[in-house]
């Protein structure tokens, strides 16, 4: 009898035992157990996955180890079943269980004197996603009025029709509002902040006030929160990924079956 039809056998008995039917279950469970280049042989490296998966399932659940060298770093593939040795019981995947399942594989590698991956202060992390910096529409027009006003320029007027030939629409009323072209909302002069306003703009050329260039800010990329959830399937896919974590343990739902 092979694996698989050894762990869907007893899926089969502990419906029999407990009567109780999933009509989407896992199967089986997978943990994948990294180690450093040339630290370790593949025949110690399989002993402490085995030591790994003993630990780990307290000894109740039924797996299958196998360890492969097709890579520079020597990893295992642990497989273990879902339903329990006795037949009465299934696993239930804990919250942050890959955390528990790391500490597992470290205290092993510690207890063996092999490497295990010191954790970085939070600062000191790769980032893993970054974005620029979305430019705002108030913030191209203080900068388009910075433009504009290094011309010599004789009045306000003048300064509205140089805005109008770089593509902006001027809307005159109660306020003096602006829109450059596909934008979906005109900006009060009155609203850009100090230097800007309509009052501080004509104080300018009333010799009252000199206009001084809002500093340009240096803006950090957004970058995304780091998030416990990974996915799995794609670390499997891409090359070198278990290299990368070396020592450590994930755990993966392998199998679904109807």
């Amino acid at each position: 009898m092979t694996v698989d039809e050894e762990f869907l056998l007893s899926k089969r008995q502990y419906e029999q035992i407990t009567g109780r039917r999933q009509r989407h279950e896992v199967i089986a469970y997978q943990i994948r157990q990294s180690f450093k280049p040339g630290e370790i042989t593949s025949e110690e490296a399989n002993r402490l996955g085995r030591e790994l998966a003993l630990r780990f399932t307290k000894g109740k659940y039924a797996f299958l180890v196998a360890t492969h060298t097709d890579r520079a770093h020597i990893h295992n593939h642990i497989v273990f079943n879902s339903t329990s040795l006795d037949e009465t019981r299934k696993f239930k995947n804990f919250w942050l269980s890959s955390i528990a399942l790391q500490r597992i594989s470290d205290l092993i590698c510690l207890e063996n004197g092999l490497s295990v991956i010191s954790p970085k202060p939070y600062q000191e992390r790769a980032k893993r996603t970054a974005y620029p910096h979305r430019i705002k529409n108030r913030d191209l027009l203080c900068d388009a009025i910075d433009t504009v006003l290094q011309k010599d320029l004789g009045s306000f007027d003048e300064l509205l029709k140089e805005l109008q030939d770089l593509g902006y629409e001027i809307k005159c009323g109660k306020h003096i509002s602006v829109k450059r072209k596909n934008q979906s909302r005109f900006i009060r002069l009155s609203s850009l902040g100090e230097g800007y306003t309509e009052a501080d703009l004509r104080a300018h050329f009333l010799g009252c006030r000199q206009h001084k260039p809002r500093a340009k800010q240096s803006f950090r990329a957004e970058v995304r929160p780091f998030n416990l959830v990974i996915d799995i399937q794609d670390k499997l896919r891409s090359k070198g990924a278990g290299y990368q974590r070396w020592a450590y343990g994930h755990l993966l739902a392998l199998v679904h079956g109807a």
